[in-house]
């Protein structure tokens, strides 16, 4: 139904990185979601981990439910930020929401009839410190469409 690739990086001196995702089949489509822990190393990962097993076991809900449960259940963590997107084959949509730095992409596969790339706009904010207003947006998506989440550093927003 979709194909996905993804790269990683772990810093030098490091055990672990902040920075997974998800990649989840519900009963309304796909749950895709880039997370990245605040700061590095173990409590970075931690605090990461934490999002993406929320996310797996809450998959079917509406994504601005998601990131305000993510918050709650990380407020005990550095926190994260992150960007979902959540895929409607079935009726052609695409909903997501980002907060903090994760870039959200989305190419057209066929751009005759509008704009050859979305991006999707960012709420400052930590999820689990500093959560913002949450507003999704909805979009209409075919197939060859492509998404990109994109991980940036966190010191370039977050020093």
């Amino acid at each position: 139904m979709v194909e996905y690739g993804v790269a990683k990086y772990v810093l030098p001196g490091q055990e672990e990185s902040g920075d997974h995702h998800l990649v989840r089949c519900n009963r309304n489509g796909i749950l895709v979601a880039a997370i990245d822990g605040i700061g590095h190393g173990e409590e970075a990962a931690n605090a990461s981990k934490a999002a993406v097993a929320l996310l797996r076991s809450s998959a079917d809900e509406p994504i601005i439910s998601l990131v305000e449960r993510c918050h709650e259940k990380l407020r005990a963590t550095r926190g994260v930020v992150l960007s979902l997107a959540s895929i409607d084959p079935e009726h052609g949509m695409m909903t997501w929401l980002g907060v903090g730095n994760v870039q959200g992409v989305l190419m057209r596969g066929d751009a005759k009839n509008g704009n050859a790339q979305e991006s999707l706009l960012l709420r400052a904010g930590v999820v689990g410190s500093q959560l913002p207003a949450l507003q999704a947006t909805v979009l209409p998506i075919v197939r060859g469409d492509t998404l990109f989440l994109l991980l940036m550093e966190s010191e370039a927003i977050f020093p």
